[in-house]
């Protein structure tokens, strides 16, 4: 709009400048002009007269279009701000964090599972070990070994919980680390939310897929995890997120079920935020 006013504004100071030159030089050769042209005089005056309105008329308007032009980012400007402030008040009053409680299971993924989502190559609700092409494991199941995790979890702050998404996860074992992003071409990954009817909990479960010579996990013996990282992003039923970090940390020693599931008690969870509550547009 700025590059518009100013265009117009060298168009009128132009025709301003021809025709304030033009009457000049009608005044500075009116002798000539007389002899050539009757009543050169009034035509003089009638062409300053119709100069000094055409003038005033225009920069009138144009103080008009820019005071209009004022006025309306003004008025935009109020709206934007009111606007953001009432998405601050929404989302500080609708986020959700979280706590990890009790203890956390890793077992063998259900066969029924790897049927309904690997095969049919939909990997939103699984995570892949770094360095992973998800190109290659529907067409090579035999190649690799699939695990779930599943932490109970509540929430100590906020709303009720529409989903919980991940960007990364870290395991750690004797100071080596356990990398597990997203598959390629997705965002994140989704977790399973599932309530326990009979413990009366709330947990999360997160699919990971796992090269067949990898030494992440051994269902066959004790996998002594010292610590767990979790790049998060938690949404509350209303659709506001929240960024964070959580970090777990076990009590060994650790038992193996009847089923091969390894549990893991937590001995202490901590949620760190990364950034503000927003309104998550992926809901």
């Amino acid at each position: 709009m700025k590059n518009k006013q100013r265009l117009i504004f060298k168009i009128v100071i132009t025709a301003s400048v021809l025709v304030f030159i033009f009457s000049m030089l009608a005044l500075v050769f009116d002798e000539f002009l007389a002899s050539t042209i009757d009543v050169i005089g009034i035509r003089i005056a009638a062409i300053i007269i119709a100069f000094g309105a055409f003038v005033s008329s225009t920069f009138f308007s144009l103080l008009i279009l820019q005071h209009n032009t004022t006025v309306s980012q003004i008025n935009d400007d109020v709206n934007k701000r009111a606007e953001l402030f009432r998405e601050m008040q929404f989302t500080a009053s609708n986020y959700s964090i979280i706590e990890f409680m009790d203890r956390m299971l890793i077992y063998n993924e259900s066969e029924r599972y790897i049927e309904r989502y690997v095969q049919k190559k939909d990997y939103i609700f699984h995570m892949v070990e770094e360095g992973i092409d998800i190109n290659h494991v529907s067409s090579n199941i035999e190649n690799y070994n699939f695990f779930s995790f599943k932490i109970p979890y509540r929430v100590i702050e906020g709303k009720m919980i529409s989903k919980i998404t991940f960007k990364q996860i870290y395991f750690e074992r004797e100071n080596r680390r356990y990398f597990f992003v997203p598959p390629t071409n997705h965002a994140y990954a989704r977790a399973f939310l599932l309530f326990n009817e009979q413990t009366k909990r709330n947990n999360v479960i997160i699919n990971l897929i796992v090269r067949k010579e990898s030494s992440f996990f051994d269902p066959h013996l004790i996998n002594v995890f010292s610590k767990i990282k979790m790049d998060m992003t938690i949404t509350s039923l209303l659709g506001v997120g929240i960024n964070g970090m959580s970090e777990l940390y076990f009590t060994n020693p650790l038992q193996i079920e009847g089923d091969l599931t390894n549990t893991y008690k937590i001995n202490s969870a901590n949620f760190i935020l990364k950034g503000m509550p927003f309104v998550d547009k992926t809901v």
